[in-house]
């Protein structure tokens, strides 16, 4: 599901949770099939789409109305009828979370052999910008190595200059560096990253939807199965980006499993965006035929 780490003037959105919450499913959703589209949904369908994940109606309506609480959706009403439209900032958000997910893993750049490190100092007591910082940086490909010392493998010395100016953090520098031949191992940059966690996670990916590519293939997923699948492969491969800078693969232990991954997630995120699309237009249909008719779905080529 999407998660954007987004700048101060832009609406927060939720964080990502392990299984999802309905706000973070709902914002995927619309993502995935309402990306662009400024028309508003009446909320009767965006709570019967919530039902295909089982999502309660109770919880569906409190999700609604979070998200416009929010500034994520904007209410509109005609008549009895209410509907709901995304927010022109979260669309832009969404949109550029979306570029950034499917096109994760697809080229890999020569390493230059340095690293971008950021060294700061935020106090303890302020927990919100430390989140703040933090998230930004996940986002932008950093991982801890120490207290206060972020490292990436590739060039973000702009992007994180302007992170610590927008948050307005002055006790900060930001470096480019090689290290030092000799340096002890637990200074290796490369050392901020759980290499065999991500490689699990990796295959983890790799063994639950190779299943979905055999039955898919034999025709024997429906569109309502098509949905849920095509979401939760979402789900799965968008953690990666916050995990995974995209680790230079010089670096790395061969094989090494991303390439499988991506070629899988690619592949079935494609192959099932027609069956999901037709169902996310039945689902809406059933409360406005006109507006289940600009329902589109896109692949991993998406460019905006």
């Amino acid at each position: 599901m999407i998660f954007v780490a987004a700048a101060p003037e832009v609406p927060a959105l939720p964080r990502s949770q392990s299984g999802g919450s309905p706000q973070h499913l709902l914002l995927t959703l619309l993502g995935d099939y309402w990306y662009g589209q400024p028309a508003p949904l009446p909320s009767a369908a965006l709570v019967a789409l919530l039902g295909e994940f089982g999502i309660t109606e109770i919880s569906a309506r409190a999700t609604l109305s979070r998200l416009s609480r929010r500034g994520l959706l904007t209410l509109s009403r005609v008549g009895r009828n209410t509907y709901y439209a995304l927010s022109g900032r979260a669309a832009r958000v969404l949109e550029d979370g979306l570029r950034h997910i499917v096109a994760f893993g697809a080229t890999e750049q020569p390493w230059s052999g340095s690293w971008t490190v950021a060294v700061f100092s935020v106090p303890e007591e302020q927990r919100d910008l430390r989140h703040a910082l933090r998230t930004r940086l996940s986002w932008l490909g950093f991982a801890s190595l120490f207290d206060g010392v972020w490292v990436c493998p590739h060039e973000r010395v702009a992007e994180i200059t302007g992170v610590l100016s927008e948050l307005g953090i002055d006790s900060a520098t930001v470096l480019r560096a090689e290290v030092a031949e000799g340096s002890p191992l637990g200074g290796d940059p490369l050392t901020a990253w759980d290499l065999d966690a991500l490689r699990a996670r990796y295959d983890a990916l790799i063994d639950e939807y190779s299943p979905v590519r055999t039955r898919l293939a034999e025709g024997s997923i429906g569109t309502a199965e098509a949905l849920v699948v095509r979401t939760a492969l979402m789900d799965a491969w968008n953690r990666f980006p916050g995990l995974d800078p995209g680790l230079p693969s010089v670096l790395l232990p061969q094989p090494w499993p991303r390439a499988r991954a991506r070629e899988l997630f690619t592949e079935l995120y494609d192959a099932l965006a027609l069956l999901a699309e037709q169902r996310v237009k039945q689902v809406i249909g059933r409360y406005d035929r006109d507006v289940a008719a600009l329902v589109r779905g896109h692949g991993s080529d998406y460019a905006g």
